[in-house]
């Protein structure tokens, strides 16, 4: 990530319809979509877990124009709290 402004990319869950970015086929036959969202379109973004020792977070993100946020879920192989810092870095910097 390379500063303000400069896209990053999300996967969005159960969105199957339509190709604005590149779209994945795996082993699985689920398609994932990525959109590429530059860091100045964000309004807001909410991180929730669980507790303390829950494994899972989700990280909604919202995108000026749109009333409905952008939903990914990390499992306990990825630091959330990074995750919130950068966004904090890049969105309210």
């Amino acid at each position: 990530m390379s500063g303000p402004g400069h896209p990053h990319s999300l996967p969005r869950p159960g969105h199957h319809g339509g190709h604005t970015g590149g779209t994945e086929q795996g082993i699985t036959g689920k398609k994932t979509e990525y959109h590429s969202v530059p860091y100045r379109s964000i309004t807001h973004f909410a991180v929730e877990t669980a507790g303390t020792f829950d494994l899972d977070a989700e990280l909604k993100i919202w995108i000026s124009g749109t009333p409905t946020p952008i939903e990914k879920t990390f499992t306990k192989g990825v630091d959330i709290y990074e995750v919130q810092a950068i966004l904090t870095q890049f969105v309210a910097g």
